[in-house]
């Protein structure tokens, strides 16, 4: 066998001289065992490292390919920013790029992309951007040479699509052209780190070319068939003329005890009609009516010869054959040919790989194997399926084989579910179920599927990627200088929407190389993580990306979003390390995993945002006047510079709701809050500084030269759009009337009606006052009962006014803190809230904010950014 692949050894031994990171090597592969040696000896002080990985010193070596990819923390990352930034010297010289290149507008316009796409679609993984969308913000944030960083990288998206910005797809160029025609086209530098040693497998062969990709297809293809010349057999049936063909796939199904007679009940034989499950059947032996969850399981006691003890595991019977005879599919039920067979497979005495007796984690997710008695690794699979991987994976041994190999076993599983006529025997994706009837598929057919894929990835991806890429917890960058990078862009985990590791435990035990889940952020019951922990792990992850970009610099988060606590805590993590925000968007990539489709409370489509790090020019002018008004004006004019100036959608001129006086005003609270500073002026005197300093259109206000641009790009599209607004808030309330009230004055009575329609789910726990009430705090009355908006001189004494108001009320929580035993408080005004914990802020007050935060409902304090930013400060003080 070894003969077979000589010819490939051979060519890789003819590549020429290679230089990387300034010494000369004969070869790739000399290079790799230089770099894995280096390696080795750096391990015990990477070992100290949050994120290294759980495995042996070998098998992390043997699966890196260093230095550009390592399976654990990349030691030489400096190394490459040095000499990166050495390049762009070079590249600024043959004017390729601007070294006075700045962004000063974020990328407003929602985006949406496909999923179609090779590179996408040739390894499956949890979550994923499509990086033609990624593409659309490097190119608005960076230059050809820039360096770009995800440390929630997955499997390097963003390190794709910043290379294809030097080669991209002929049809994407004249798209993405379309769009900008200033577009600088130009290859940018990605450094790519996960938690996940399977996410940074995925992630290097798509971002680390070499010798092993050029031959990849012929290579992988050589060995596949050389396999199936051996094992062919175990796909053979016989068709109905008793001519020998080959099986596509065995459908099994699960065996039930009847819970009246005990009679053993084959769950397609009598649940199944046609293609649809049925509610209810009747049992053959004693005619009760039965459905599915008043069924017991029926176990099965087998003998373990590695640990020399009994298992259990659940009842499966092979039901019926899917097969070939050339190009046309024949199903039938399972014949004593067919059975005979997998007796013959089952006696087979062939050693099997020692990963196969890893065991699973208990886990929220991994629950589910434990339920079905899968214990262990092998235990996932049927004896045909386990055979033939174990002697893939003996001879798979570059990265880009073993990759191939974790792509395809993904459907190769107890996972795979028998979809009836529909196409594709695959998993449930975003969780783990095994089904009561599982797909066993013909191994050697979805591994030729798969070396086809990503053949066509490659493809398309060229042999000229070195993006740098480990495995690393994003709360700990020590291996990353500071202000070294250019534009981050990150897809963070998800709260309690996906459970990375254990999803992923199946591939990583092949591997051998675990995830150290100790940093992973993620809620889970099993890991004892709460939202509260999630959102300190998230807050450590945010405070090293703001260390590491270069001030001045932008990061966009894109997030899918199950719930306001979560997307809250995103927010608050986002501004507590000293990010502004600057715009919200949306990314639609246009399919969803089981948990996006089914959970009522998810998202169809992510949200991003879009944040910047001070310049540290800024930094400096603030630094003098922090402590005046003047600091105010002065954040607030930096703060409008890198907002969106226009927004078009639909041919309309959309309404920009971060250019509000509102939101303003609480970007303003969170700066001061984060750099622990008393705010020093209140939302009165700021709306008039505002009117009195800048220039206000539409609601929005800009500075004059802002203004003049705004204006020219409305004239194309004069047609204005407010957001639409529904009320599930007070502030929403204000805000609600405010719009309406600005164009016109208006009667009670008119207003009432369309108040109750645009009412929405309060949050629980939360009250909104009476319209009237709403209406008498915040607007005026004239003669003839009609309200209107007031002028900036009212408006300043109504503010004041509404201020005293909330602060009574604030008080009668006080006094419930205050007492021997505090009982928790079910319903409160949250306005009065916010307006009393920026009280006690002001007066360093913190335990009052804690103690109060306590008799709360805590969905709202979790929910509302702003409570939860004070909160958080408040928890650091006392």
């Amino acid at each position: 066998m070894l003969d077979l692949f000589d010819r490939f050894e051979n060519e890789d031994k003819k590549n020429k001289k290679v230089i990387c990171l300034g010494i000369e090597f004969d070869s790739e592969e000399k290079r790799r065992e230089y770099f894995r040696e280096e390696l080795r000896k750096k391990l015990p002080e990477l070992k100290k490292m949050e994120g290294f990985p759980i495995g042996e010193d070998d098998d992390i070596i043997n699966l890196s390919d260093p230095p550009y990819y390592t399976a654990c923390p990349n030691p030489w990352l400096n190394d490459f920013i040095y000499e990166w930034e050495r390049e762009k010297k070079e590249l600024e010289k043959q004017e390729k790029r601007n070294a006075d290149f700045e962004v000063t507008e974020p990328y407003a316009s929602d985006v949406s992309e496909g999923k179609n796409n090779p590179i996408y679609n040739a390894h499956s993984y949890h979550t994923k951007v499509p990086h033609p969308a990624i593409m659309r913000y490097i190119l608005h944030y960076t230059q050809p040479g820039d360096i770009v960083f995800d440390g929630f990288a997955g499997t390097g998206m963003t390190g794709v699509a910043a290379s294809l910005c030097g080669n991209p797809e002929p049809q994407q160029k004249i798209l993405f052209e379309r769009i900008n025609s200033q577009t600088k086209w130009g290859e940018r530098k990605a450094i790519c780190s996960d938690l996940s040693p399977i996410a940074s497998l995925i992630n290097a062969i798509y971002n680390v070319s070499g010798e092993h990709r050029k031959y990849f297809y012929e290579r992988a293809l050589s060995k596949v068939n050389y396999l199936e010349k051996k094992y062919g057999w175990m796909y053979n049936t016989k068709h109905d003329d008793g001519s020998i063909c080959k099986i596509n796939y065995i459908v099994w199904s699960e065996v039930f005890l009847c819970p009246n007679c005990n009679s053993n009940l084959n769950f397609w034989e009598n649940a199944v009609n046609g293609n649809d499950v049925l509610k209810e059947f009747n049992c053959p032996n004693c005619g009760s009516l039965l459905d599915k969850r008043k069924l017991e399981k029926k176990w099965i006691t087998a003998y373990n010869e590695d640990s020399r003890k009994t298992t259990k595991i659940l009842a499966y019977e092979p039901v019926f054959v899917n097969y070939k005879i050339g190009t046309k599919s024949y199903e039938r039920p399972i014949n004593i040919f067919d059975t005979q067979l997998i007796d013959r497979v089952n006696n087979l005495e062939i050693g099997i790989l020692k990963q196969l007796n890893n065991s699973f984690d208990q886990g929220d997710k991994t629950r589910e194997f434990f339920n079905k008695g899968i214990n262990k690794l092998k235990d996932l699979y049927t004896k045909r399926t386990m055979i033939l991987l174990s002697e893939l994976f003996r001879i798979f041994e570059t990265k880009e084989e073993k990759a191939l190999f974790t792509a395809t076993i993904v459907n190769l599983s107890k996972t795979a579910r028998y979809k009836f006529k529909r196409s594709g025997n695959v998993p449930m994706s975003g969780t783990i179920y095994i089904s009561s009837l599982i797909a066993e598929s013909n191994v050697f057919n979805s591994i030729k599927s798969k070396i086809k894929a990503h053949k066509k990835a490659y493809q398309i991806l060229g042999n000229n990627q070195k993006n740098i890429n480990g495995i690393n917890s994003a709360t700990s960058l020590n291996n990353i200088k500071t202000d070294s990078i250019d534009y981050i862009f990150v897809d963070p985990p998800f709260g309690a929407n996906l459970m990375y590791s254990e999803l992923s435990s199946h591939w990583e035990n092949w591997l051998n190389v675990k995830t150290n889940t100790t940093k992973e952020a993620i809620e889970n019951r099993t890991q004892k993580k709460s939202k509260f922990d999630y959102q300190t792990l998230i807050q450590e992850s945010f405070k090293e990306f703001y260390r590491i970009l270069k001030p001045g610099k932008w990061m966009t988060i894109e997030f899918s979003n199950t719930s306001a606590a979560i997307w809250n805590s995103i927010q608050t993590a986002v501004q507590n390390t000293g990010f502004i925000v600057s715009n919200v968007a949306s990314l639609d990539k246009k399919q969803g995993s089981y948990n996006a489709v089914m959970n009522p409370t998810s998202v169809k489509q992510d949200l991003v945002i879009t944040c910047y790090k001070p310049s540290s020019t800024f930094d400096l002018k603030f630094q003098k006047n922090k402590n005046v008004l003047t600091g105010v004006w002065d954040f607030i004019a930096e703060h409008l510079k890198h907002l969106p100036i226009h927004i078009q959608k639909k041919k309309n001129t959309t309404e920009i709701i971060e250019r509000s006086p509102r939101i303003l005003f609480d970007r303003l609270i969170s700066f001061y809050v984060t750099h622990n500073l008393p705010v020093p002026i209140d939302a009165a005197d700021f709306q008039k500084g505002l009117r009195e300093r800048f220039e206000e259109r539409d609601g929005m206000f800009f500075t004059h030269e802002q203004l003049l641009s705004y204006e020219e790009k409305k004239k194309e599209f004069p047609e204005y759009v407010q957001a639409s607004i529904f009320v599930a808030s007070e502030q929403d309330g204000i805000y609600w009337l405010k719009l309406r009230l600005e164009k016109e004055k208006m009667n009670y009575q008119d207003i009432q009606p369309d108040w109750m329609q645009s009412l929405a789910a309060v949050r629980k726990g939360d009250t909104i006052p009476e319209l009237m009430t709403i209406l008498e705090e915040n607007f005026l009355k004239d003669d003839e009962g009609r309200w209107y908006y007031p002028d900036p001189e009212n408006l300043a004494d109504l503010e004041k006014l509404r201020h005293r108001r909330l602060m009574r009320e604030f008080e009668l929580y006080l006094d419930a803190v205050n007492k021997p035993k505090a009982k928790k408080i079910k319903e409160v005004r949250v306005e009065a809230l916010r307006a009393g914990f920026k009280e006690c802020y002001q007066r360093k007050d913190f335990e009052t904010i804690v103690k109060v935060a306590e008799i709360i409902p805590q969905n709202l304090l979790l929910e509302d950014e702003f409570l939860l930013q004070f909160y958080d400060i408040a928890m650091m003080k006392v």
